[in-house]
């Protein structure tokens, strides 16, 4: 198994979920147990030294890979989700789309003082959503923040938008 195979897993979808838009679908990849393997094992030798106790995954593309890191990583998983999805009491942050306004909650007690965090996600764009993921976690007081992407869009520039942070990776560019 390598990269290539990876990326030739990938689906395109064209004008999804909105005219112009080429959609990279994750799912046929993880459908796909060898390539599911391959991934997972790649990021946990990538994070395994990294100290992390708690990896936060974006809903909810970054629920499957982030939840599985955390397992193999010792870690405990948080959910980073949609407003009104968690049951307590949360902090919540909206940001700008290009279509739109959206928002982000975490519970106020998902975070530790001198936890060691990843943040995971299926894919940066533009940088909106895990910017605001970042900001969001910046209620905690967290020893490190560590941002992982499966994909990422290099030609829309949105690591630029990402500061702060111990370390960005991106498993695959495009």
């Amino acid at each position: 198994m390598n990269i290539e195979q990876v990326i030739a897993s990938i689906r395109n979808v064209p004008d999804f979920p909105k005219p112009g838009i080429m959609f990279k679908d994750i799912t046929t990849a993880m459908k796909d147990p060898e390539i599911l393997k391959f991934i997972v094992d790649e990021l946990y030798e990538y994070y395994k030294d990294k100290g992390i106790t708690k990896v936060v995954g974006v809903e909810s593309r970054g629920f499957v890979l982030g939840s599985i890191l955390a397992y193999k990583l010792g870690a405990g998983f948080v959910l980073l989700r949609k407003p009104g999805k968690l049951p307590a009491e949360t902090f919540r942050l909206s940001y700008d789309l290009e279509y739109g306004q959206d928002a982000l909650e975490i519970h106020k007690d998902a975070i530790k003082d001198g936890d060691i965090v990843l943040l995971h996600d299926d894919l940066l764009a533009t940088g909106g959503s895990a910017n605001a993921a970042i900001q969001l976690l910046r209620n905690f007081k967290m020893q490190d923040l560590y941002v992982s992407f499966l994909i990422e869009l290099s030609f829309l520039n949105g690591k630029e938008k990402l500061k702060g942070v111990t370390d960005i990776n991106s498993f695959i560019q495009f």
